[in-house]
């Protein structure tokens, strides 16, 4: 979290996100990060963003992105956020993966890695297993 200057969310996330984190109690320091920390909507159905410090992108999703990577500072982090994911991806806005594994099967769920018009190759830099056997994988692209 402490290297996370900035959220990025899709309507979806944003919305349950924004229904619970605002009346966190204060003293969580997840709250207090999320709650302070700027965070960029992309939505084509909101009108206007009220969770504090939050502002909603207009126009093309990409091209925002893209600014707001050109901007000073260290991370812009996706939470989720499936469909905002894929359009991120296709755009070749990602700069690296941060997958959190773990020894469950639901049996049903949503891709994460949806059709592609081409194969991205991705490179681990970090693995690490956790006490309860999930696993903490980060891939930066091949570019």
């Amino acid at each position: 979290m402490a290297a996370t200057d900035a959220y990025l969310f899709g309507r979806k996330n944003y919305d349950k996100m924004a229904a619970h984190w605002p009346t966190a109690p204060d003293d969580d320091p997840y709250a207090r990060h999320l709650n302070t920390t700027p965070k960029y909507v992309a939505s084509t159905t909101l009108q206007r963003v009220e969770w504090q410090n939050s502002t909603l992108i207009e126009g093309d999703v990409a091209d925002a992105v893209a600014e707001l990577k050109e901007q000073p500072g260290r991370n812009i982090v996706v939470l989720g956020s499936g469909q905002l994911v894929q359009t991120l991806i296709e755009h070749d806005l990602v700069d690296e993966y941060f997958l959190a594994v773990f020894p469950i099967v639901l049996g049903s769920g949503k891709r994460l890695f949806r059709e592609a018009d081409r194969a991205r190759r991705l490179s681990l830099v970090d693995s690490k297993a956790t006490s309860t056997g999930g696993v903490m994988l980060t891939y930066r692209p091949v570019r």
